[in-house]
């Protein structure tokens, strides 16, 4: 099953975003087999990173809600918001999401 996790930073959270970076990135790839769409959420100046998108294949909600539960950036406590949310994909254009990596 599909499970949209939506991640919002809290306010002024930038240095906290950047020191745990690499163990956000490392935890991450361990599901990348798993995970259909990712990346920052980003503010309007299309550069500042606000947050977190992914949608992720997992059996069930218990195992949507352990993922966000030890993702490294949430265990830091940079989210102010966490929402996961079953996700239907009903359209898809793999060739729109590569031209606009991050």
């Amino acid at each position: 099953m599909l499970y949209s996790i939506t991640l919002v930073d809290r306010p002024h959270s930038a240095a906290l975003r950047a020191e745990t970076a690499a163990t956000h990135r490392d935890y991450v790839g361990g599901f990348f087999n798993l995970i259909a769409l990712g990346g920052p959420l980003l503010a309007a100046d299309g550069k500042t990173m606000i947050g977190s998108q992914i949608v992720i294949d997992l059996p069930d909600a218990e195992a949507a809600q352990c993922f966000v539960d030890n993702e490294p950036y949430n265990r830091a406590g940079l989210f102010s918001q966490v929402l996961i949310h079953r996700f239907g994909a009903a359209v898809s254009n793999p060739d729109l999401i590569k031209g606009n990596k991050t």
